[in-house]
């Protein structure tokens, strides 16, 4: 590609476009760099996407990398897959020589931080520019994105509104330009669900496939994954986030495959089951109900066979809210009394209902967990992919840290197609199909088997190479 095109701000190229402009030398990661924190600088104030800016470390690396690459050119060794890729980094997640505070008032921010993630290691080690740490609600407590440590994070494509959670920060900065690449987690929905409501591709891969450390005090829901603005960008980076760590004891064994390889394969002759409620969702945004029916309709038609079925299973939102409930009255209890008082009211009110959660509830919750496991591990086996929508409202009304109601239909009813998946650890992505009549973002989701991964991009990949349409997902939005 040049700079000839549309796109003239390199704020606005995704990752691939812009390791081809590096490649050629039309452009370099200081170039772009600079590109990304004046972006930063023009926009975060309005979005508050970032709790932290990295000026002088992210250029240092962009300078750094623009070496590499300016030997590369003259026959030097390859570059890591990101090198010179500005992305962010969700403030859940450790990261070397910047603090990370979780979104709580509790962190003192005052404090050696000499430790990366394994994700966060993996970035950087490919090169990756670090820009800085991007906004959580605190603990990754919730599915919109606020604190009192952190304020309200603002939806691009309309500042009244949320950007989602947990990875709200995350993902309000790739939709804005902000860097194209966000690292986030997911417990609940925390990629999918601002990926959707932003207007970008979100990935939660498999349960194990990104490696974690510290392990979350969620459990076995949290997973790490990628924010991007194509798909092909969210592949990139899952070849960097994918391999092994030997901290995270639940990760899964090396995997060596190119998920770039087949991306463009297309999804002919798959065999698709298309669930427009779960069986169990009774209150979807009827334009999301229509644009996500639309886009499925594009699948056959890249011939892929599609049936209308539901996998079987009841909500199991009081599975996913019970267990949620009993790692926030974990949490709550490495907290002090003064610790405890500076708490977002929604986490304490969260932990406070896992009190009341007995040792045998959570037994319980656990065996439905393994029997949701293993049912919808039965249905992947008729099926190689699951599509519903990604979440069944659109971005609603930004509001403060301690106005949720906390019941687990005010906490995640509004998104039932997200968290049944983080029980039963599958591959699950978000593309954008779509806009609602007031022009906010609606997302396709596609849930793959286990350790599926490869071909949750693929799909992916072929509904947004297909998708029709104008509007064009990979543009920064202009806040209004």
């Amino acid at each position: 590609m040049t700079l000839s095109g549309p796109r003239t701000d390199l704020a606005d190229c995704t990752a691939t476009e812009l390791l081809q402009l590096y490649q050629t030398g039309q452009a370099s990661p200081l170039d772009a760099a600079r590109a990304v924190l004046a972006r930063i600088d023009a926009q975060n104030p309005q979005l508050n996407a970032f709790c932290l800016v990295a000026h002088e470390s992210a250029l240092q690396a962009a300078r750094d990398s623009e070496k590499r690459w300016q030997q590369l050119r003259q026959g030097g060794a390859p570059c890591g897959d990101l090198d010179g890729v500005p992305v962010s980094i969700k403030d859940i997640i450790l990261t070397r020589g910047m603090p990370t505070l979780r979104g709580s008032r509790t962190v003192d921010a005052d404090q050696p931080w000499d430790v990366d993630a394994p994700a966060t290691a993996r970035l950087r080690e490919a090169g990756a520019v670090i820009v800085g740490k991007t906004n959580t609600p605190e603990f990754g407590c919730k599915g919109e994105t606020n604190s009192p440590r952190t304020g309200i994070t603002r939806n691009p494509w309309d500042l009244s509104k949320t950007p989602g959670g947990s990875s709200g920060g995350a993902a309000a900065a790739v939709a804005s330009g902000m860097g194209p690449l966000a690292l986030g987690t997911d417990g609940a929905g925390s990629v999918r669900i601002p990926a959707a409501f932003c207007g970008n591709v979100g990935l939660k891969p498999s349960f194990g496939r990104v490696p974690a450390y510290p392990l979350s005090p969620f459990g076995s829901v949290a997973h790490l994954g990628p924010h991007s603005r194509s798909v092909s960008d969210a592949a990139l980076m899952m070849n960097v986030l994918k391999k092994p760590d030997a901290r995270d004891w639940t990760s899964l064994p090396s995997d060596g495959s190119d998920y770039l390889n087949g991306l463009e394969d297309g999804i002919r002759g798959l065999r698709i089951a298309w669930s427009p409620t779960l069986g169990y969702a009774k209150n979807v945004y009827p334009e999301v109900a229509r644009s996500v029916a639309q886009a499925v309709a594009q699948l056959s038609e890249l011939g892929a066979h599609v049936e209308q079925i539901d996998p079987g299973f009841e909500d199991p939102l009081e599975i996913s809210t019970g267990l949620w409930f009993a790692g926030a009255w974990t949490v709550w209890n490495t907290l002090s009394p003064a610790q405890q008082a500076l708490t977002d009211p929604d986490f304490r009110d969260q932990a406070l209902l896992g009190e009341k959660l007995s040792l045998l509830d959570i037994q319980r919750l656990h065996l439905q967990r393994g029997a949701l496991g293993s049912l919808m591990r039965q249905f992947m086996q008729r099926f190689d992919l699951l599509v519903t929508p990604s979440v069944a409202v659109p971005a609603f009304r930004a509001r403060p840290a301690g106005h949720t109601p906390m019941d687990p239909v005010a906490m995640l009813g509004w998104t039932p197609f997200s968290y049944p998946f983080n029980l039963t650890q599958q591959p699950a992505s978000t593309v954008p199909c779509g806009l609602t009549s007031d022009g906010l973002p609606i997302g396709l989701q596609f849930v793959g088997p286990m350790f599926g991964d490869a071909l949750v991009l693929r799909a992916s990949r072929a509904y947004e190479a297909a998708r029709t349409g104008t509007v064009d997902f990979t543009r920064p939005v202009t806040p209004r």
